[in-house]
Formats: structure tokens, sequence, C-alpha cells
């Protein structure tokens, strides 16, 4: 049940007017059960001083493109209602000419596009107005029976509108509605959601929430959970066994939802998607149609339903049958876009953004992990009006055709285009071994800043989590996740990509770089020190890559490895051989993966970098004090050794060879694979031949 969240002593520290707006809606976005992902709207009439110090009655309202739970002042638009109110008086107004003429009613041009919902509270003739878009309500606004139980529940309290998109015309019969009736104290729009309002910006946010409290005791008096979803069919599989089977089908799912651009997935078992899945009316109610308008553009109309009994020992049947479900859905949405679209019109992706397994969960889709969340987040509030409409009645939708127009609507497609564009990275996830390391983690945040999705595997899992943690913070939620793994064992390689493919789908990009290193003479190298060399920097690459090989093969859309070698291989260093010839075992090996992955768009490069000191865990130990040895200088002289060796005479950095790991992940270097480059200042001795 949803419970008020405000806050008399914070409320009594804010500065009234916009600052009130501001928390009241934070505290709406923040219960996902009173309104969506980026939905609703609220708004505050107040009076400010204008440019010329004039007193103006003013509303803010939210602005386009924002999200009630996290937005700030500057999100709002304010405009002038003397401006607004005599359009009250016009019988019709098209979107184009409302949305230019609200331009002009703004009181600051740098204010965000005014919400297509402005007229709706502008209109109604009070204070504050919230605009909602609760379970509990929607639940009623989409039963078959929703007005005859909106009596029930409300008596001759409330306001009932006909579904109508919203702009103009709705917003002018909303205000009407209540004019109308001196009892109203709410609207309910028909498959859309609520209107509240009041004299302060408390009255509003406890009339909002006292409203949905109303709507949801009695929706729960009338919910029988044996009979939820037509009763239980599939019971939910084991929690660990749930998650190895998302693991095993994720990159299947990844590269058939793939198109012309990746997608980015996530797995989601929650207890109220595993019971909808599991419900005997699953399937059928799955396919009526979206829960709410607002959903529709991360959601697309319905959610692809997998046919499958849930069987641990089924998992190649049921990778079949997603790949035959994801096929069937893009002809399915082709062909609805064919029967609706409008001149101009150009379509999005064909693939689900929602697949629901039975005794799995759910998979969501998206051009990043935030918005393949969104999609879920959104499916989570449909599942939830599936439940309380079933329990009122029969759960009914938007026809297919309004479906459509709101999917594509102008007005709507204006808040995607307010996101941030594309970078070479985006919609890629880079799995990089070595990932607390210097090399690494300078790689990993490279990568990142041009929209990637990375996992950090080493061994040292704490300093991989911390690099994560500063990824995060600084680029934002999941963009990064940290495994421990040890390359050397065949088993840590395994459930690291299984955990990558959990987090994100399954990945695009490999960056083999974990190593050490030793150094002795060449008499006095012994079988361990050879071994482990051997171990960790042959068979770990090798591991590394072979999996990362299975995972690109199963996904189906190419893919690129990126080994970091040295300058020792190609060139014979002294007191070096165990690391040095396993520094060339690592560049013939990429080679050869290059020679097989051509066929399947896999490309494998790799980098030779030379005396990397900085952020490195191998020069902080003993190497550094054996290659000073092997050159007879003090340790502290190394950088300077190696810069005057170079004939550029310069250092290498971690961010110089995080560079050239960035340019053949890149499509810049698409058509190039079996390469080596050199990142070293130029070390004569290690030119290529």
């Amino acid at each position: 049940m949803v419970q008020s969240l405000w806050d008399t002593s914070k409320a009594a520290e804010l500065q009234g007017g916009l600052d009130e707006l501001v928390y009241r809606s934070n505290l709406i976005g923040t219960d996902r059960r009173v309104c969506n992902w980026g939905g609703g709207n609220t708004s505050s009439k107040t009076i400010v001083k204008d440019f010329r110090g004039r007193d103006v009655e003013v509303m803010y309202v939210k602005g386009s493109g924002s999200d009630l739970a996290t937005m700030k002042a500057g999100n709002f638009t304010g405009l002038r209602m003397d401006d607004i109110r005599p359009l009250f008086e016009r019988s019709e107004m098209p979107d184009e000419e409302m949305v230019a003429y609200l331009a002009n009613c703004m009181i600051d041009a740098k204010h965000p596009r005014a919400s297509i919902e402005t007229l709706l509270h502008a209109f109604l003739p009070f204070k504050h107005v919230d605009h909602t878009h609760p379970d509990a309500i929607i639940s009623l606004c989409c039963a078959d029976n929703g007005k005859e139980i909106a009596r029930d529940i409300f008596g001759e309290r409330f306001v009932w509108v006909p579904y109508v998109r919203p702009g103009f015309t709705l917003s002018k019969m909303i205000a009407e509605g209540v004019l109308a009736n001196p009892n109203a104290e709410l609207v309910l729009m028909e498959k859309h959601g609520l209107v509240t309002w009041g004299e302060t910006s408390e009255a509003c946010y406890a009339k909002t929430i006292a409203i949905i409290s109303e709507a949801e005791s009695f929706i729960e008096s009338r919910v029988n959970e044996d009979k939820l979803f037509g009763g239980v069919k599939y019971e939910a599989l084991p929690a660990e066994t749930r998650r190895t089977i998302a693991a095993e089908v994720m990159p299947t799912v990844r590269g058939a939802v793939s198109d012309a651009k990746k997608m980015i997935l996530t797995f989601d078992d929650e207890a109220d998607v595993l019971q909808f899945v599991g419900g005997r009316d699953a399937a059928e109610l799955s396919q009526v149609g979206a829960a709410c308008p607002d959903h529709l553009v991360h959601t697309k109309v319905v959610p692809l339903y997998i046919d499958w009994e849930p069987n641990e020992e089924n998992i190649e049947g049921l990778k079949a049958k997603l790949k035959e479900g994801i096929a069937a859905y893009k002809e399915q949405y082709k062909a609805y876009f064919e029967r609706n679209k409008n001149e101009g019109d150009v379509m999005f992706e064909a693939a689900p953004r929602v697949i629901l397994i039975p005794g799995v969960g759910m998979i969501n889709t998206g051009k990043s992990w935030a918005m393949s969340r969104v999609s879920g987040a959104l499916y989570h509030r449909a599942i939830a009006v599936m439940r309380g409409a079933s329990a009122l009645g029969r759960f009914v939708s938007l026809s297919e055709n309004e479906s459509y127009n709101v999917e594509y609507w102008p007005l709507e497609l204006y808040k995607l285009s307010l996101a941030p564009a594309e970078a070479e990275f985006s919609r890629k996830v880079a799995f990089i071994t070595g990932g607390a390391g210097g090399i690494g983690s300078e790689t990993a945040r490279r990568l990142v800043s041009e929209g990637a999705h990375v996992v950090l595997a080493d061994l040292n899992l704490e300093g991989a989590q911390k690099v994560a943690a500063e990824i995060n913070e600084k680029y934002g939620e999941s963009r990064a996740i940290a495994v421990k793994m040890d390359v050397t064992k065949e088993e840590d390689v395994a459930a690291a990509y299984a955990e990558s493919a959990l987090a994100y789908g399954g990945v695009d990009t490999i960056v083999n770089n974990a190593g050490l290193a030793t150094s002795s003479p060449f008499d006095e190298t012994s079988l361990k020190e050879w071994n482990l060399n051997i171990n960790v920097l042959g068979t770990g690459y090798f591991l590394v890559a072979r999996e990362a090989f299975k995972l690109m093969k199963q996904q189906g859309i190419g893919g690129n490895m990126v080994f970091v070698g040295s300058k020792n291989s190609i060139y014979a260093g002294k007191n070096a051989t165990a690391y040095s010839a396993a520094k060339a075992l690592e560049a013939h090996l990429a080679r050869c993966i290059a020679a097989e992955g051509g066929e399947y768009g896999i490309r494998v490069n790799t980098i030779l970098p030379d005396a990397i000191l900085q952020g490195s865990a191998i020069w902080n130990s003993g190497w550094r004090n054996e290659r000073a040895a092997a050159y007879g200088i003090e340790p502290d002289q190394l950088e300077e050794y190696y810069r005057k060796r170079t004939t550029l005479l310069v250092n290498i950095y971690p961010k110089d060879i995080a560079e050239g790991i960035a340019f053949f992940a890149s499509s810049k270097s698409e058509k190039t694979t079996g390469c080596m480059l050199t990142v070293d200042g130029g070390v004569p001795a290690a030119f290529t031949r």
C-alpha cells in the first residue's frame, strides 16, 4: 500500500513555490506505484517578478523529457497564465500549434519545453495539480467495468474522462468535467491515469495519496491470490537454476534482438514477474496491450511470451523457442508498422523490449543497461495493473491504431530526442582482464567515456570493485561491474562470462590484459617460474579468448579481441626468457584466433606496449628491481632509462595503451584483424618485421 512520504520538518525548510513543487514531485516519483518512470506531471501556480519587476502569475509545470523522481528546479518550465487562459475559449487546437503557442508563454527561453499535458494543469482553477499513473488507479481505468467500479469507490466525487490522447482536447474535457461537478475531488482518465489538486502543495500531495489508497483498499478486497492470472500453471524454478538458465540463453537472445544496432539486456526474476509468467492466463493476458500509454515507447504494445514448460534439462529447446519467437515477433511488428504508419514515420527496432519466460522470469532489452531496466520497471507496473484490473473485471487496453499513434506520436518522440547522442562504444560490452590494474582500469575509463558497459575481471576483486564504483559514480549505475577471476582456472573464466551475460546479455570486446612478469638469467629460470608465466600469460589468455569466442559465436553478431602483449612479444628481452616466450605465445595465439574468427566477424589484434610503470602491480613488485639489475642501474633510474632508449624520448603511460586498445575496439579498425600495434615510444629493436 502506498504511504505518504511528506516530511513536515523538511518541507518547513523549503522556500515555498518552486522548491515545494520540486519536493512534492520527487516524493511522487520515488514510489513507482504512484507514477511511472518518466511519466506524470505536476504543477504549481504562483506570483513572480518579471524582467520589468512586475508581479506576474506563473505556472511552473514539469518540462518534457524529465522524471519526477529526480527532477530539479531547472527541469520545470514557467509559463505566464495570462497568456494561457484565453486558450480555454477555443474549440480546438492542433498539437503543433499548441507547442508553438506555449513556447511564446515561457518566462525564460532557457527552460525546457513544457509538458505535453501543460494545458491540463493550466485549465484547472487550482494552485497545485498532480497528474499521476498509480497502479491502483490505472487498474480501475483499464478494467472493462471501471466506471461502474469507480462509483462504488468514490461515489460522486470523481470525473470520468473517456480515453483521448493528451493535448488540447483532453485538457479542455477535464476542466469542463471538473467545473460541472461541484463535488469533484479527482479525475479518472480512461486507460491513462489520475488527476488531483489542492490549495497547497502538501494538500495536493495528501489528496493524491489518499485517493490512491482508497482504490488500493477496494482492489485488495477483491483480489483472490489463488486465482490471480488464472491460477498457477508453472511453478518458478529454484533461484540458482533461473540464473543459470538466463546466463546460458541471454547471449542467444542478444544476438537475435540485435539487428542494425546492438542491444543491452537485463534479467529480472522478482516475485511478481514469476507469478505472472507462471499464470494460466499469462500467454493471453500479456497480449491484450499496454497498461498505460506512457509504457509504449519503452515496452512496445505487447511483450514476447515464450510458450515453454520450465525444464532445466531442456535449455537448448528454450534457445530454439527464443530464436523462433523473436523472429516471429519482429515480422509481426513490421506488419503492425505497415498497417498503421503515417507519412514520414521511421520504424523503431522491431525486436521485443520485454521477453517473458515461464519458470525463469523476464529479459528486457534496451540501448543501455539503464534503458533496459526502464523497460523492465514499466512492465512491473503493467503486471500490477493487470493484477488489479483482472480482480475488478476484464483487463482492456487501447486499440492497435491508437497504440501505434502513441508509440510514434511526434510529441512523445521529442522526449527521446533529448537523450544524448550515441557514442562509439554505445550498446557495446567490454570484458577486461586485469581490470584493477593501471592498463585495465584506464582502458575501462576510456571505453566507458564513449558509451561502453564494462566488466572488470581481476583476482584483486576489491581493487576491481573500487574502479567500478568510481566509473558508476561518474557515468551512471551499472556501467561497470567487477568479477573475481583467476585466468588460469577454466571454471572461473566460464563463471565470469556467465556473470557478464546476466549483467548485460553478452560481450562485444575482450581485452586480454591480466599479467605478471618475472626476470631471471636463462640458466637460473626454474620450472616453477616458467610454468607461472606460461599459465598466466599463455593458458590464461587462451582460456579467456576461447570462452569469449564461444560466446561471440552464440551471439552471432561478431566481436573483437584485443591482446595486450609486450615489446618482448617480438624482442628477446635479456634475463626474461619465460616472460618473453609467453608474450610471444600471446601474439601468435591472437593471429591464430584471427584466422579462425573472420568468418564469424570476430577480429583479434594485439597491442605491444613497453615499460608501463604507472599504476602497475607488476612494476611495483620484484620485477622493477630485477629489470634494473639486468640493465646495471638503480630501480629509481628505470623511468629515465626507458625514456632515453625510445626514438621519441618519451615515457609510456596506461592511457597511451588504452588509446591503442580503443582504436582496435572501435569501428575505425573494423577491417583490421591479426595486426600488431607497437605503443612503446619507438624502440628500434622491437620494430615489427
